[in-house]
């Protein structure tokens, strides 16, 4: 790899799908805490972060289990992270009722649900995150549970962090490409007959290479289609290497938008080590900008938290395995943030 990133923050949306439909109709409110892990984790005003924030998500119960414990001072770190709306990486077993369990809890809190699609074939290429739909067709039927399950209900997609990178940096095999690019433009064009469903296709971040080997592979896979890309998902490179990095490629692809991950971005990125580890659950991070569409620039739609600060990139630096919740990493992240 390229020092992209451990393109595997798996969530553990498989046992919070049943949970999110109890929470869907318990804080249907900005101050109902009612069904939120004990934390009493509320929403963040519209006008600014129009995005779901999950009362039970691993921060909040984080935040619940630490002042339980009489731990507060580390309970309100943890806050920093439990607050902000994240995305929620839809599973690989039951795309229909994840979808439907996000988006119903959102739209009953007044929120627009952020789901991160997560699940091409030969994903990763084999590293941390590796796996996938075992075929082309499977990945469509799992589509198509996704779009069933989001219905006429808002959401904000982030689609398959790193999937059209590697097939421009060598990682995904050559026999791998015309099948990726077919199921991408089918993913967007089923997203997009949605009525209230926006989709950012992946697109890298600013350290990769160069928006001029990158924006072709983009327009193959559909972006023209979809409302914009996604930079940075995962990644730690600042927010104004991220905007330099979407505007030259916006420019290149017709002018669309595009959406930054600032999740873990506040330190920039992390240079000892290894170069080809960088990525990996980096010491000295912190929390970057608070999600919000009021950015720094018109073409930015949004600052967002795809990834979401706690969960390990892979089996690196002592993490635990990829997508799981490592509560000394969330504590450093939000100790080391302003």
């Amino acid at each position: 790899m390229y020092g992209t990133r451990g393109a595997g923050s798996r969530t553990s949306a498989m046992v919070l799908g049943a949970a999110l439909l109890i929470a869907g109709c318990s804080s249907s409110g900005d101050d109902d805490p009612e069904g939120s892990a004990g934390a009493k984790i509320t929403q963040q005003p519209k006008e600014s972060d129009p995005f779901w924030v999950n009362p039970d998500g691993n921060a909040a119960q984080q935040v619940a289990e630490y002042e339980k414990a009489g731990k507060d001072t580390d309970a309100e770190q943890i806050r920093k992270i439990a607050e902000q709306p994240t995305g929620q990486w839809i599973g690989t077993e039951k795309p229909e009722e994840e979808a439907r369990g996000f988006t119903e809890a959102a739209d009953a809190a007044g929120r627009t649900a952020l789901l991160v699609l997560y699940n091409i074939p030969h994903r990763d290429c084999g590293n941390y995150s590796q796996g996938g739909a075992a075929d082309g067709n499977a990945y469509r039927s799992w589509i198509d549970g996704v779009a069933a399950g989001i219905g006429d209900r808002p959401a904000t997609v982030i689609l398959e962090p790193d999937a059209v990178l590697h097939l421009v940096d060598g990682c995904t095999q050559d026999e791998f490409h015309e099948e990726r690019y077919d199921l991408l433009q089918g993913a967007i064009t089923k997203l997009k007959s949605l009525k209230n469903t926006k989709v950012y296709l992946d697109a890298g971040n600013a350290g990769w290479g160069h928006p001029d080997q990158i924006f072709e592979p983009l327009k193959w896979a559909g972006v023209d289609k979809a409302d914009g890309f996604s930079v940075n998902v995962s990644n730690f490179y600042s927010t104004e290497d991220s905007i330099a990095y979407g505007k030259q490629l916006s420019a290149k692809v017709g002018d669309k938008h595009f959406v930054i991950d600032t999740s873990r971005n506040g330190n920039g990125p992390y240079t000892g080590g290894k170069a080809d580890e960088r990525w990996c659950n980096p010491p000295g991070r912190a929390l970057g900008e608070t999600p919000t569409t009021k950015t720094a620039d018109p073409l930015v739609d949004a600052y967002v938290w795809v990834k979401r600060p706690g969960e390990s990139d892979g089996e690196c630096k002592g993490g635990p395995k990829a997508g799981e919740w490592w509560s000394e990493y969330a504590l450093n992240l939000a100790k080391a943030s302003k």
